[in-house]
């Protein structure tokens, strides 16, 4: 069969599900993307719609399907089993020249959804004549071509803010690896993946942040000047960071000081190492029956400076988790600190090196011993230091 491909423009405009189960789960989100008035009717529906329409984005008519729900509708989605019962939905699209999609039975449709993929302001649909396991291998080596190689994007400009993740390439978000891939130039910190890097095109410019010859608060404003002067003769920027932009990344300076320029920014959400470090060693932040709540603190400075910011003694009353970044250095003062505050030196304790890579290391012990324990074992940063009972509950 041949068929007419096309795309809708259904913003604003009524579309039908018929029913609510899995499949009707699967489908209604692309709908709301591309902005369709979604109506379901079903006796029932799964979690996931009913918070779709309990927020105001869908409505539910609980009850079986009427033909005249049709009425008014742009495009009709039947997705349910019940072959006579989507027949019938069919036959009352078809009398009202309305196109409808079968979940059940595409060759009784009038219209097929194709296999989708996207990347930005680009969307590219798959169409079959039957063979939809070839239509979605194409779907699939078309995403490749587009995540290797993108198109030129002119809906990029100024700086992309992209969390890298915690080390494993495979952890930065797809989002963040489509603006890495058409970058003009990609300012990149220690911590950064190497893989990643070794994936840009030959003619973006990099820059490697750690070797800016200043001081601390220089560098990052020579970081500033970089992404400025960059983004306003109009070149696309990706400041690539470990983990999370706004997680001690000082993502919040770079954002004031491109606003301030009059740089659009973009901000990407990276993997947080104080999350998935010890959740890669097997340990939770937060356990039911355990921890309730855990905190992120930065350990670069230590407890007795007059710089902290930390409120260590309220951090040692705490019966949650308590995660420290940057710490391992002042560790032994933070032990201390935490322990001459009240909390218990018997508290369990971990640390967790390069977290997600291939030279992932970790160990457990105490509050009162861990310093000593990583020292003998040869821990050295980047790590992660995991305080809390959440320790004991390691897989």
């Amino acid at each position: 069969m041949s068929i007419y491909p096309l795309g809708l423009k259904l913003a604003g405009r009524r579309v039908l599900v018929v029913g609510g189960g899995a499949v009707a789960t699967r489908r209604v989100p692309a709908l709301l993307a591309a902005g369709a008035v979604v109506e379901i009717v079903s006796p029932e529906l799964t979690p996931a719609l009913r918070g779709q329409v309990d927020a105001g984005r869908a409505t539910w008519s609980e009850r079986r399907f009427e033909p005249s729900d049709v009425d008014g509708a742009w495009l009709v989605h039947v997705a349910i089993d019940d072959p006579e019962a989507a027949a019938s939905v069919s036959a009352a699209a078809e009398e009202r020249r309305v196109f409808c999609v079968r979940a059940d039975d595409r060759d009784a449709a009038t219209a097929w959804t194709p296999a989708v993929t996207r990347h930005g302001q680009v969307t590219v649909a798959v169409t079959d004549g039957g063979d939809r396991r070839r239509a979605m291998a194409v779907r699939d080596l078309v995403a490749h071509a587009l995540e290797s190689s993108p198109p030129a994007a002119p809906e990029h400009k100024g700086v992309a803010l992209v969390g890298a993740g915690p080390g494993d390439p495979e952890l930065i978000t797809v989002k963040g690896r489509r603006l890495l891939a058409a970058a003009d130039v990609v300012v990149a910190d220690r911590l950064v993946p190497g893989m990643l890097l070794g994936e840009l095109r030959p003619e973006v410019e990099f820059v490697d942040a750690a070797k800016i010859p200043y001081g601390p608060a220089a560098a990052q404003e020579e970081i500033n000047r970089i992404l400025v002067e960059r983004a306003l003769v109009g070149k696309f920027v990706v400041r690539l960071k470990g983990g999370d932009p706004f997680v001690f990344g000082r993502g919040g300076e770079e954002a004031i000081a491109c606003a301030e320029a009059g740089v659009p920014v973009l901000v990407v959400p990276g993997v947080t190492s104080s999350i998935a470090a010890p959740a890669l060693a097997g340990i939770p932040v937060t356990h039911r029956g355990v921890a309730h709540e855990f905190t992120v603190v930065s350990g670069h400075i230590p407890p007795d400076h007059a710089d902290s910011l930390v409120d260590w003694p309220a951090l040692a009353r705490l019966r949650g988790t308590l995660v420290v970044l940057m710490g391992l250095k002042n560790l032994p003062k933070i032990a201390d600190r935490l322990i001459a505050e009240g909390r218990s030196p018997g508290t369990p304790a971990a640390v967790v090196q390069e977290g997600s890579t291939s030279h992932q290391r970790s160990l457990r012990s105490t509050l009162g011993e861990v310093a000593a324990a990583v020292t003998e074992a040869g821990i050295r940063p980047p790590a992660v230091v995991v305080i809390g009972e959440v320790v004991q509950a390691a897989v």
